[in-house]
C-alpha cells in the first residue's frame, strides 16, 4: 500500500502539474499545484507536504530561491526538482543545495511514482535517525525477565491479547516494576513492530518545552528555538509512543494531547499547518489516575482515552518467587559487563532476598546485584555484600565490624541511600517510597550528606 502523502508540485506549465497530480493521485495520494514560486511558498506555510516537486525556472523567485526557504523552514522535506536537459547542470547544483534528486523533462509516469517513492523512503529514514540509534541501543539494554509468578502470567495474558490491536493500553503499577518493558513488548508484537517506539519521560520533561517536545516547533517560533524540531509524535509516526509518568502532564497539555488522540494530527509551535500522524498511543503511571481526576488534577476525557484497556503491574513483593529467576538472569547479565564469573548466591543472601520488601521493585534488585557483582570478592554473592547496601538481611540492625548495635542514623542513612540508588537519585520517587515528602527527604539527604 503506498504511504498516504501530501505532494506540492510548484511549476509554471500547468500541463506539467496536471499531469503530475494524475499520476500521484492514482497512486493513493493527494496533490496540489502552484503556478509560480510565490504561491508555492504560501501553500507550503499553510500545509504539511511530505514532498516537493519544483521546477527550477519560475515566473519571480526562482527555483533556487525557493529550494533554500523550503529547505530553510523543514529540512527533511525532499524537493525533487524538476527540469529539462538543458538545465541539468543547475539541477546538479540544487542538489548540492539540499535537493533530494531530479526530474529531467519529458519524464514518464513511472520515473515520477519511483522518484517520489524514494523521496518518502528517504524522509521517513531521517526521521527515524533522529531517535531510533538512541532506541535501538536502549533495546539491547532491555531485559523482559518477567518471571513465573500467577501474577505475571494474568499480566501477559492480557499483554499477549492486546498487542495485535490498535487500542489504548494504560500500564499502572509501583516504580520500578518494568511498565516500559510491557510497553516495549506490546509493540514488539504489534503489527507496528517495524515502526518506531518513541518513549517520553512525562516526569523528566520540564514543563515549558514539553509542547515543543511531544509536538515540535518551527524555527524562529520563541527565544532559543534556532531549528525547525521535529514533536515526538511525528517521529513516532508509523508505529507506538509510549508516555512514562502520565501524571506528571499538566492540564494545558492534556487538552493538546486529547485534541492530538481524537484528531490524529499535530501542529508545531508557531505554525497553523496541521501534520497528520499515526501512531498508537501506550501511557504507563505510578499514580492513581482516577482519584487524580477526581481531585481535578487529570482530564476525566483523557483519562478514559487512555485507559482503554488498563493492564496493572504487581509490585515484586507481591510475586516474589520470580526474585532467584531475575537474580540468576541479573547475574549473568552483569558478570558480562563487569567481567566477572560469579556463580551463584549464599543461602543467606536468597533469604535475604526473599525476605525484603522491595520499596523499588525489579530496578532496586537489579542495582542490588549489579553493585554485589561489582564488589564480590569471590565467586558467590555473600551477606556482607547485602548488609553493606542497607539491604534488609535479618541482621542490618548488627554492625559485625564493632560488634555493636547499629544507631538509629546509620540505619535511616543506609536506606534512605539504598531508596536513592534504586531510584536513581530521582527524588521525588525516592520521597514516594519512603512515604515521606520532598522537603523532608532534602532534609535527610542534606543531613547524612549522601549528595
Amino acid at each position: 500500500m503506498s504511504e498516504k502523502a501530501n505532494i506540492l508540485i510548484i511549476d509554471d506549465d500547468e500541463a506539467i502539474r496536471d499531469s503530475c497530480s494524475q499520476v500521484l493521485k492514482k497512486e493513493g495520494y493527494t496533490a496540489k499545484g502552484a503556478k509560480d514560486g510565490r504561491e508555492g511558498l504560501k501553500f507550503f506555510r499553510e500545509e504539511f507536504f511530505h514532498v516537493v516537486l519544483l521546477d527550477l525556472k519560475l515566473p519571480g523567485p526562482g527555483g533556487m530561491e525557493i529550494l533554500s526557504k523550503i529547505k530553510e523552514e523543514t529540512p527533511e522535506t525532499p524537493v525533487i526538482i524538476i527540469t529539462g536537459y538543458a538545465s541539468i547542470e543547475s539541477a546538479v547544483e540544487a542538489m548540492k543545495r539540499g535537493a533530494f534528486d531530479y526530474l529531467a523533462k519529458p519524464f514518464s509516469p513511472e520515473g515520477l511514482r519511483v522518484i517520489v517513492r524514494k523521496a518518502l523512503g528517504n524522509r521517513k529514514i531521517i526521521l527515524e535517525n533522529l531517535y531510533l540509534r538512541k532506541e535501538l541501543e536502549a533495546k539491547t539494554e532491555f531485559d523482559m525477565v518477567v518471571g513465573k509468578s500467577k501474577a505475571m502470567k494474568e499480566v501477559l495474558d492480557i499483554v499477549r491479547r492486546v498487542s495485535p490491536t490498535e487500542s489504548t493500553v494504560l500500564i499502572t503499577g509501583e516504580s520500578g516494576t518494568g511498565k516500559e518493558l510491557i510497553a516495549r513488548e506490546i509493540h514488539n508484537h504489534s503489527p507496528r513492530h517495524n515502526g518506531p517506539f518513541v518513549a517520553v519521560d512525562c516526569g523528566a520533561l520540564v514543563e515549558t518545552l514539553f509542547e515543543s517536545e511531544l509536538f515540535g516547533h518551527v524555527r524562529g517560533s520563541f527565544t532559543g528555538a534556532y531549528e525547525t524540531k521535529h514533536g515526538r509524535f511525528e517521529v513516532a509516526n508509523g508505529g507506538t509512543i509510549f508516555f512514562d509518568e502520565t501524571s506528571n502532564i499538566s492540564l494545558n497539555i492534556q487538552a493538546n494531547l486529547l485534541r492530538v488522540i481524537q484528531e490524529r494530527e499535530v501542529t508545531r509551535i508557531g505554525s497553523s499547518k496541521p501534520i497528520k500522524v499515526d501512531v498508537r498511543i501506550l501511557a504507563a503511571t505510578n499514580e492513581d489516575l482516577a482519584n487524580a481526576v477526581r481531585e481535578g488534577k487529570f482530564r476525566e476525557d483523557l483519562f478514559y482515552r487512555l485507559s482503554v484497556v488498563p493492564v496493572p503491574l504487581p509490585p515484586l513483593r507481591e510475586r516474589k518467587e520470580d526474585i532467584p529467576l531475575l537474580v540468576e538472569h541479573f547475574l549473568q547479565k552483569y558478570n558480562k559487563r563487569a567481567k566477572r564469573s560469579i556463580i551463584s548466591i549464599s543461602p543467606r543472601v536468597k533469604k535475604a532476598l526473599m525476605g525484603y520488601e522491595w520499596p523499588g521493585n525489579i530496578r532496586e534488585l537489579e542495582n542490588t546485584i549489579e553493585r554485589a557483582v561489582v564488589l564480590s570478592k569471590s565467586q558467590e554473592i555473600e551477606i556482607e555484600n547485602l548488609v553493606y547496601h542497607g539491604i534488609n538481611t535479618g541482621s542490618e540492625f548488627w554492625n559485625p565490624g564493632t560488634g555493636k548495635f547499629r544507631t538509629l542514623d546509620e540505619i535511616e542513612k543506609e536506606y534512605i541511600k539504598a531508596a536513592l540508588q534504586a531510584q536513581s537519585g530521582n527524588k521525588s520517587k525516592t520521597a514516594g517510597i519512603l512515604g515521606i515528602d520532598r522537603k523532608t527527604l532534602w532534609a535527610k539527604i542534606k543531613k547524612y550528606n549522601l549528595q
